[in-house]
C-alpha cells in the first residue's frame, strides 16, 4: 500500500460540477435502496398475501427467508456488475442496475396474491427479490466507488458518508410512504390492496433515478486509467485469485464488514421486528417510531465519516462493534420496559414454563412450508410464539404430553399426528400422557388456544401493547442509540473499503465483501434471530447472534487490519 503525499489534483476542493455528480449519486442510490427495503417493512403484510397457505409462524418465517433471499444473490451480483464495472466504466453500470431494480419493485406491486394464483405468487415474488438482490449487489460497490474517486485526499470519509446515508434514508422514504398509506385508508384497506401503492410508486422513482443516472459523468479515475490503458481485463482473477488481493478482501470481509452488517440490521430492520412481533407494538406506532429514530440520527454518518478523515476509519468502526456487543441486551430489554410495560410484568410475577419430552420438540424452522409441526410440545410452542410470548423450557419424562404452566395454571396441550392424536380434558395440574383417548385434533386445538389464552389474560399478559402505556420519548431514545451504533459502524466503512483496494480492480473487490458480509450475515439475521427464539423461548436470544458476530469481528479487526485514511488511493493503480 503506497501512502504518498496526495498531489494538487487529488487534494483540491470539490468544484460545484463534481458536488452535482455525487448528489446526483447519492440520490439515486436512496431510490434504489427504497425499492429494496419496501419488502422488508411490508413482511408482516406481505405473509399474509403470498404465504397464506401455511400457519401464521411458518408463513412470517417464509416471509422473511423471501426478503433474505434477495440479500442471498447480492454477492453474485457484485462480482457480475462489479466485474463490468471494472471494465466498461461505473456510469453504465448504475443504469442497468437502477432498471432491474426498479421494474422488479413494480412488478411487485401488481403481482397478484396467493389467494388469486396459489403457489405461483410466491415463487414468482421470490424470483423478483433475486433480481432485486442482483441489482443491489452491484449498486453499493459503484457508488462508493465513484464517489471516493471524485473526492479530495483527505475528506474521504465525508463525501464516501453521503453514499453511507442512503440506505438509511432510503429506509426511511419507503417507511414515510408506508405511513402515508395507512393513515389514508382503514387497516382492512391497507392490507387488502393499499400495501401496493409504495411498489407502484417506484414506477416514478424510477423515472427519475434513470434521468439523474443519465446526467453523471464517468469517474475521473477510471477516464484517467483507461486513457493508460490500465484498466483490468480479467478483474476476478486479480481480485480473487492472487493472494495479496484476496487476502485483504477476506479481512475486510471478517475483520470489518461482517461487524458492520449485523449491527445494521439489529439497529434498523431486527428492531422493528422486535417491536411488532415480540412486543405486539402495532405496526403504524413501530414504523413511526423507527422512522423518528432514523431521522434523529442519520447526520452521525456524515458526523463519523468525517471524524474518521481526522482520527481514522477504524478506531470509529472498532468502538461501534465493542459498544453494540456490550449493549445490546440491557438496550432491548428496557425497550421491553418501555413500550410494553404489561408483559415484563406478566413474566415477572407469572413466568410461563413449557415441560415437555425434548423427543417430541422440534427446532421450528420451516421456510419452505412443507413440515407439520404436529407433536404436542411443537404445538405448545408454536401457540406462545405466534402470541409473542417468552417461554422456558423443562425436561418431562419420555411419553408425556407437553403441558405449559403460566404461574400455577397447566395447560395440557395434544398431538396432531393421526396415529397418536390424543389430549387430556383435564385441566387439572398433574401430568398428561400420550395414551389418552383419541380425539379430534380440530376440535382439540381450538380447546387448548381457548385455555391458554384465558390462562395469558388471567396472569396479565397483553395480547398487544397499549399505546396508553408505551413510553414513545425513552423508546426513541434507545432505538436512536442503536441507529448511532450503526453510523459508528456504517459511516466510515465505504472510504476504508475504498483504499484497500487498486483501482483497477477497485469495483470488484470491495463489492464482495462488502455483500458477503452485508447479504449473508447480514441479511439474515432477522430469520435467524426470529427462529432462535422460537426454539428458545427466550425473546432477547435472537440477539446472540449479531453479539457474536460483532465481537469476532472486533477481534479479527483490531489484529489484523490497518488503518487506511493516509492512502492514496490514485497510487493504488
Amino acid at each position: 500500500m503506497a501512502y504518498a503525499a496526495a498531489g494538487n489534483e487529488a487534494a483540491r476542493p470539490m468544484t460545484a460540477e463534481e458536488r452535482k455528480v455525487i448528489f446526483a449519486s447519492s440520490l439515486g442510490t436512496v431510490f434504489e435502496w427504497y425499492d429494496f427495503y419496501l419488502y422488508g417493512s411490508l413482511s408482516a403484510v406481505i405473509a399474509a398475501q403470498f404465504f397464506s397457505g401455511v400457519n401464521p409462524t411458518a408463513a412470517f418465517i417464509f416471509a422473511l427467508m423471501a426478503f433474505a433471499a434477495g440479500f442471498a444473490v447480492r454477492p453474485f451480483g457484485a462480482i457480475f456488475f462489479g466485474r463490468l464495472g471494472d471494465m466498461i466504466g461505473r456510469k453504465y453500470t448504475f443504469l442497468v442496475t437502477i432498471l432491474i431494480m426498479g421494474v422488479s419493485t413494480f412488478i411487485v406491486g401488481i403481482l397478484p396474491n396467493y389467494a388469486t394464483i396459489g403457489i405461483a405468487a410466491p415463487i414468482i415474488l421470490i424470483g423478483l427479490r433475486l433480481l432485486q438482490g442482483l441489482a443491489l449487489g452491484g449498486e453499493y460497490g459503484g457508488a462508493a466507488t465513484y464517489v471516493a474517486e471524485h473526492a479530495p485526499h483527505g475528506r474521504r470519509g465525508l463525501y464516501t458518508s453521503w453514499i453511507q446515508t442512503t440506505a438509511t434514508l432510503g429506509l426511511f422514504l419507503s417507511l414515510l410512504v408506508i405511513l402515508g398509506c395507512r393513515m389514508s385508508m382503514s387497516p382492512e384497506d391497507f392490507n387488502a390492496w393499499g400495501w401496493r401503492i409504495p411498489f407502484l410508486l417506484s414506477i416514478a422513482l424510477l423515472a427519475i433515478s434513470v434521468w439523474i443516472r443519465l446526467m453523471l459523468s464517468e469517474s475521473p479515475a477510471f477516464q484517467r486509467m483507461k486513457s493508460e490503458g490500465k484498466t483490468s481485463k480479467a478483474p476476478l482473477k486479480e481480485s480473487f485469485g492472487e493472494w495479496k488481493n484476496l487476502k485483504v478482501v477476506l479481512l475486510a470481509l471478517f475483520g470489518i464488514v461482517a461487524g458492520q452488517a449485523v449491527v445494521w440490521y439489529t439497529g434498523q430492520f431486527y428492531a422493528l421486528f422486535f417491536l411488532t412481533q415480540t412486543l405486539k407494538v402495532d405496526a403504524y406506532t413501530a414504523n413511526l417510531l423507527i422512522a423518528a429514530a432514523l431521522l434523529l440520527a442519520t447526520p452521525f454518518f456524515v458526523i463519523f465519516g468525517s471524524l474518521s478523515d481526522r482520527i481514522g476509519r477504524k478506531p470509529i468502526i472498532m468502538a461501534g462493534l465493542a459498544l453494540a456487543c456490550l449493549t445490546y441486551f440491557p438496550i432491548f430489554k428496557s425497550i421491553t420496559h418501555y413500550a410494553n410495560p404489561a408483559l415484563e410484568q406478566a413474566v415477572a410475577t407469572s413466568p410461563v414454563v413449557v415441560a415437555a419430552d425434548p423427543n417430541e420438540c422440534s427446532f421450528q424452522f420451516n421456510p419452505v412450508g412443507t413440515s407439520q409441526f404436529t407433536s404436542s410440545c411443537d404445538i405448545a410452542k408454536a401457540a406462545l410464539v405466534k402470541r409473542g410470548i417468552p417461554y422456558s423450557n423443562e425436561a418431562a419424562p419420555a411419553g408425556t404430553v407437553a403441558q405449559i404452566r403460566v404461574g400455577s395454571t397447566v395447560i395440557p396441550s395434544y398431538s396432531a399426528q393421526p396415529s397418536t392424536a390424543a389430549a387430556s380434558v383435564n385441566l387439572g395440574h398433574g401430568p398428561s400422557t400420550s395414551h389418552a383417548a383419541p380425539v379430534d385434533a380440530k376440535a382439540a386445538g381450538a380447546a387448548f388456544d381457548t385455555s391458554v389464552a384465558a390462562a395469558l389474560k388471567t396472569a396479565g399478559y397483553p395480547p398487544s401493547a397499549d399505546p396508553a402505556q408505551i413510553n414513545y420519548v425513552m423508546v426513541t431514545v434507545l432505538l436512536t442509540i442503536l441507529v448511532i451504533y450503526v453510523t459508528m459502524v456504517y459511516g466510515p466503512i465505504a472510504a476504508m473499503l475504498v483504499e484497500m483496494f487498486p483501482t483497477k480492480i477497485r469495483y470488484t473487490s470491495m463489492s464482495l465483501p462488502y455483500h458477503i458480509g452485508n447479504g449473508w450475515f447480514g441479511g439474515f439475521l432477522p430469520t435467524t434471530s426470529f427462529a432462535i427464539v422460537a426454539a428458545t423461548g427466550d425473546i432477547y436470544s435472537g440477539l446472540w447472534y449479531p453479539i457474536v458476530i460483532a465481537a469476532a469481528t472486533l477481534v479479527i479487526g483490531l489484529l489484523f487490519v490497518r488503518e487506511t485514511k493516509d492512502i492514496d488511493i490514485y497510487a493504488k493503480d
